[in-house]
């Protein structure tokens, strides 16, 4: 458990210094200089590659395990970073339209934010029981635990970089 976390906390070091440096992506000038979708691709590439070392590190599998694991988890990161074109998708527009952004923009910009999250869960519900046939009920969770957590520190790097909206 305790190399779980030694792990854990280079993946949020990493993530966070990464998307730190990206700052201006999300500036409320729009002066600002941005970065670019391959400058954002490559980070995300870079993320799934850490956060599959992270998994491999930390999840103790068997070899016939790992056979059976590693394609439905290659599955579920596709299913899951079309998602997240959709979330960085929005997250680009509301960083576009920040400035000039009305009462039916936010409130669309909500509700589509809130579906994303949705979906999330779901590809999640989704996948518990097709990786319950591979592992065991605990390595399962452990699964998805580090999975949520590595999304959560993700979201909450992203979220200290999105300005609220502003009445």
């Amino acid at each position: 458990m305790k190399t779980m976390k030694k792990s854990v906390m280079a993946v949020l070091i990493l993530a966070g210094s990464i998307l730190a440096n990206h700052r201006p992506l999300f500036a409320q000038d729009s002066s600002s200089a941005t970065v670019s979708d391959q400058d954002i691709q490559l980070l995300r590439k870079d993320l799934r590659s850490q956060k599959k070392q992270l998994i491999a590190a930390n999840l103790p599998l068997t070899d016939a395990e790992a056979v059976k694991f590693w394609p439905l988890y290659d599955q579920y990161t596709a299913e899951t970073a079309k998602i997240n074109d959709t979330r960085y998708a929005l997250i680009k527009e509301y960083a576009t339209n920040y400035n000039n952004l009305t009462d039916a923009q936010a409130q669309d910009y909500i509700t589509r934010s809130i579906a994303v999250d949705e979906s999330v869960v779901q590809l999640r519900q989704k996948y518990v029981p097709i990786i319950e046939k591979v592992l065991s009920g605990k390595k399962t969770a452990m699964f998805f635990q580090m999975d949520k957590r590595v999304a959560l520190m993700i979201d909450l790097q992203l979220a200290s970089m999105i300005p609220i909206v502003q009445p």
